[in-house]
């Protein structure tokens, strides 16, 4: 029913505004030359679509989907919550990072309360960083866009508009206050989303998220919100075999995926075969000492010094490879140190063994403008009824560990898994990839860049082979994750992976268990330079969508 209920959906809009989208219940593909949207839901899709249309460009659509995603798709984002965004502007032939994402409270007394207590892992408002998807919305329209916040919204508002959840009808009152001071602030089109925002957080909406705060015992207070500030950044990027793939920072747990293809670079991939046991393994191991690095060094790097020069050198990954066993699966934390140079840290990481929400977004324009997001909720949510804004528990991405480079203090930012990624060839944009999934957001990437970069597959295949995917790390939404890993040695392949291969992976010494469903949730934009086209999609297994937009439609 649910299926039928989102075709039925992204067909109306679809015929509504001219778009195109193959014929089939899925509609999980779609090719065309005026630009692309994909993402969740159809009706984020579909609001992306209707932006592109009306002339916005790649950021007016991003922010138009993630805001229908926020109330479409409730249970993986939130307004609340966090977003981070990475664009490839045309305009200045740059790549920028924009960080949508709240810290801990500046209010030093309530580290005491962490330090003593631990970080609730199950929700409540005391797990909630400062709200930073509308700082990012309204900083990327700002910088980015061409739109109002009125025009970006429409799509959203008639959702609320037409009823649903309790909240829907004080999220639409927000969002209304929001576009009336947008209206009746004299000036410039940046001074109208100026003040807007600050309304958002400075102003009487502030005001009633710290009323809410107050009453449910959290420590956000108004200089919380008056001082968040989205960071615009350039991105951790790396060069494999001719591509440039750019993440946003250690902030996030991307800079490791980057990490991993320079390991992977000194194997000859292409020549072990597309999901042979070799190709399984050698991505494996690679990604466990990839992992194994953001585990030990990654944080917010406005508090910790993280050695990334280090850790992305070629002369790093050129001492860490031979850690790779072709014939043995390891089951040790290898950790490396890439400030000496030496391939593991003099004292490894200690463990011992033990017994989420998100969705995604990636826009492409006319103009030659990418966007990759990918928005997140982590619920259950925290709801602030009089304004209908859902707060998630990122801050159970920290930990409380001494020392630790993702340890909690005042203001500081939680290192995320959320991590989208953009990919340029001699230096124009030509894919860029949103993962749904936790820890397993970029193993996924992984496995959908080399079906593209190493055997040339198209997004609606690259999406949809058989995926496989490591627990050998730290469970990034476990506040005491630095005492122990789940999942040591786990090894989860697509049950349409060869049974041979399988048995082959079981001798090696991998613990490997079987899935029939998609293995975490990407979607996907290429830009075919030959052909002028963009290929858009999603895994249909993960129930996502795509669909393009043609030159002659607007």
């Amino acid at each position: 029913m649910r299926g039928m209920r989102l075709f039925l959906i992204l067909s109306f809009f679809l015929r509504l505004y001219g778009f195109s989208a193959p014929e089939n219940s899925y509609t999980y593909h779609a090719e065309g030359k005026g630009g692309a949207v994909a993402a969740e839901d159809p009706a984020a899709v579909a609001a992306g679509m209707e932006i592109l249309k009306n002339g916005g460009n790649a950021a007016d659509a991003a922010v138009s989907v993630m805001l229908t995603a926020s109330v479409v798709d409730y249970g993986m984002f939130a307004i609340g919550a966090e977003v981070p965004f990475i664009i490839f502007d045309k305009k200045s032939g740059k790549v920028k990072t924009l960080s949508g994402l709240g810290s801990a409270p500046l209010d030093k007394e309530s580290m005491l309360f962490y330090y003593d207590k631990g970080i609730p892992g199950g929700g409540g408002i005391k797990a909630a960083p400062v709200p930073g998807a509308v700082h990012l919305f309204f900083t990327a329209l700002i910088k980015y866009g061409t739109m109002t916040f009125a025009e970006v919204s429409r799509p959203v508002l008639r959702i609320l508009d037409a009823g649903g959840q309790d909240w829907y009808d004080e999220l639409a009152k927000t969002l209304r206050k929001l576009i009336d001071r947008e209206s009746t602030t004299a000036g410039s089109r940046e001074e109208k989303l100026k003040a807007a925002c600050d309304r958002f957080y400075a102003g009487d909406i502030a005001r009633q998220l710290v009323d809410y705060y107050k009453e449910k015992g959290g420590y956000l207070r108004l200089r919380d919100l008056k001082e968040h500030r989205t960071l615009i950044e350039d991105p951790v990027s790396i060069n494999y075999r001719g591509y440039t793939v750019l993440k946003c920072g250690p902030w996030t747990q991307g800079p490791y995926l980057c990490q991993t293809l320079q390991i992977l670079e000194g194997f000859k991939i292409h020549q072990m075969g597309h999901l042979s046991a070799d190709y399984i393994h050698v991505l494996t191991e690679s990604l466990k000492l990839g992992l194994a690095d953001r585990d030990f060094y990654y944080g917010d790097p406005r508090f910790v010094d993280v050695p990334l020069s280090g850790l992305l050198s070629k002369d790093y990954a050129k001492i860490r490879r031979p850690l790779v066993d072709m014939k043995v699966a390891s089951m040790e934390v290898r950790p490396g140190d890439p400030i000496e140079m030496k391939p593991l840290v003099d004292e490894p990481a200690k463990y011992r063994p033990g017994p989420g929400g998100t969705t995604t977004c990636v826009v492409a324009d006319r103009w030659g403008n990418f966007v990759a997001a990918t928005p997140s909720g982590n619920p259950p949510y925290n709801i602030c009824e009089p304004l209908g804004i859902a707060h998630g528990n990122r801050l159970r991405s920290l930990n409380t560990a001494p020392g630790h480079p993702n340890r909690i203090e005042p203001g500081k930012r939680p290192r995320i898994t959320l991590t989208p990624t953009l990919v340029l060839k001699d230096g124009f944009p030509i894919m860029g990839i949103s993962v749904a999934g936790g820890d397993l957001q970029d193993q996924t990437t992984l496995n959908c860049l080399l079906n593209v970069i190493e055997f040339g597959m198209e997004p609606k295949e690259a999406v949809t082979a058989n995926r496989f995917s490591t627990r050998h790390h730290e469970n990034s939404f476990n506040p005491d994750r630095f005492r122990r890993i789940d999942g040591l040695g786990r090894l989860t392949v697509n049950k349409g992976i060869d049974k041979n291969v399988i048995k082959e992976l079981v001798t090696r010494g991998h613990k490997v268990s079987i899935s029939g469903g998609a293995i975490a949730n990407p979607v996907m934009i290429y830009f075919d330079r030959e052909k002028n086209e963009f290929l858009a999609a999603g895994d249909p297994k993960a129930n996502r969508h795509a669909a393009v937009l043609e030159p002659n439609s607007d």
